[in-house]
């Protein structure tokens, strides 16, 4: 059925000379004149009402329904008047990725983007609407990393919203509008003093974790879900095969960040710091619910447990052990020194002793090693130290002796 537009004021009818006459209706003079009709690609039949006097303007609303459905580009006008909220409930139920990462974007989104933009509908957002919503973030004190992160939410909800043809673009994408930049920060790796420090005044139940992080670059959750199974002392080398997460502030077994499943050198001095906390704090074996609280149990032989022989808990272990302990050794307590500043400990001392990019990024479990080489570049030797240095070892260190430059002859 191709569109149309009814006028309301008048109709059509046959007189007795059989000539068309045009009669005012019972609701001429009353409300919107003109109604253009449709029939959407689903079948059901679609309008919009408009005032005297906009005829042609009701004639080209129904030209770019009709080109828009000859195109693809289709979008059902009354879809947009989800909100934002409803179509943010109806996102979150369709992903798919780990858990705890939809609890954590849930939350994000629940606390810092409902309700900001919850009530509006999805159809009626502008640009301008997006920059008052950061400006907002900004102005509540959040952290630029953040505040970048739930921007990045943001937008894939109206990238789907796209998609799913409820709206035609994303507001996020605008040219006006800015994502949260980071503040400029280069890494600052702990010095080994600093790392020795904590080390000591750690409880000794937790001081041997210093050095599966320090020593193999592991991340907390990958610490606490380390069993001995894993471990393999003769050949040196350690298996990253789980981590211990929090869902709902219960613990569960998933694989490490991003299912990346590695195996990481062994040092020696690691070894016998594993296996000295073993026999001062035998093993537990342990179940937990895997990816999910009502996944499959999984049992693994844990290391690093809680005095009372459970999981641990990563906020108790921060709250209690971690934050106290670097006040006790003079550290100040905050983000950058959090456990994963021993992870940056590792990279440091890897890429001074000469470790290429492409292998830290294997032993830390990153995806791309230019994410590594970005985030540790300024670590790196400068490359004209390194070429000084190769020659020089082909070379050796060249004397005047040697045909070297000689003192100009003084001009009389």
């Amino acid at each position: 059925m191709a569109g149309h537009v009814q006028d309301r004021w008048y109709k059509t009818t046959t007189g007795p000379d059989g000539k068309t006459l045009k009669t005012k209706t019972e609701r001429h003079g009353i409300g919107l004149r003109y109604r253009a009709r449709y029939v959407g690609p689903d079948g059901t039949e679609k309008s919009r009402s408009f005032p005297d006097k906009q005829k042609r303007k009701a004639e080209a609303w129904i030209a770019n329904i009709e080109a828009d459905m000859s195109r693809g580009d289709y979008i059902d006008p009354s879809a947009g008047k989800a909100t934002f909220a409803q179509y943010v409930t109806g996102w979150l139920a369709t992903q798919t990725t780990d858990p705890a990462t939809r609890e954590s974007v849930e939350m994000r989104l629940r606390l810092h983007a409902v309700p900001h933009l919850g009530a509006r509908p999805m159809a009626s957002f502008q640009p301008s609407h997006i920059r008052l919503w950061i400006r907002a973030l900004e102005e509540a004190g959040l952290s630029a990393a953040y505040r970048r992160g739930i921007f990045a939410h943001v937008s894939t909800v109206f990238t789907a919203a796209v998609e799913d043809r409820i709206i035609r673009d994303n507001p996020c994408r605008s040219r006006s509008v800015k994502a949260p930049r980071l503040d400029p920060h280069k890494i600052k790796p702990w010095t080994e003093d600093r790392v020795k420090a904590v080390r000591a005044k750690l409880p000794d139940r937790y001081r041997a974790m210093i050095e599966p992080a320090a020593g193999c670059g592991l991340r907390q959750g990958e610490i606490f879900g380390l069993a001995v199974e894993e471990v393999d002392f003769l050949g040196g080398i350690v298996h990253v095969v789980r981590q211990v997460k929090l869902l709902r502030g219960r613990p569960v077994f998933a694989p490490p960040k991003g299912g990346k499943i590695r195996d990481v050198p062994l040092p020696e001095s690691v070894a016998f710091a594993l296996a000295g906390h073993i026999t001062r704090y035998p093993s537990v074996q342990t179940t937990l619910p895997w990816k999910t609280l009502d996944g499959p149990p999984v049992t693994a032989t844990l290391i690093f447990t809680s005095p009372e022989r459970l999981a641990l808990n990563r906020n108790r272990v921060n709250d209690r052990v971690w934050r106290p302990t670097l006040r006790e050794a003079g550290v100040v307590t905050g983000r950058e020194n959090g456990m994963h500043a021993l992870r940056h400990f590792y990279a440091s001392v890897l890429l001074d002793a000469g470790e290429s990019i492409k292998a830290l990024s294997e032993y830390l479990g990153h995806h791309d090693p230019g994410f590594t080489l970005r985030t540790y570049t300024h670590l790196m030797p400068a490359s004209e130290t390194r070429t000084r240095a190769a020659v020089d070892r082909v070379f050796g260190a060249v004397s005047s002796t040697d045909g070297g430059p000689e003192t100009a002859p003084a001009v009389g």
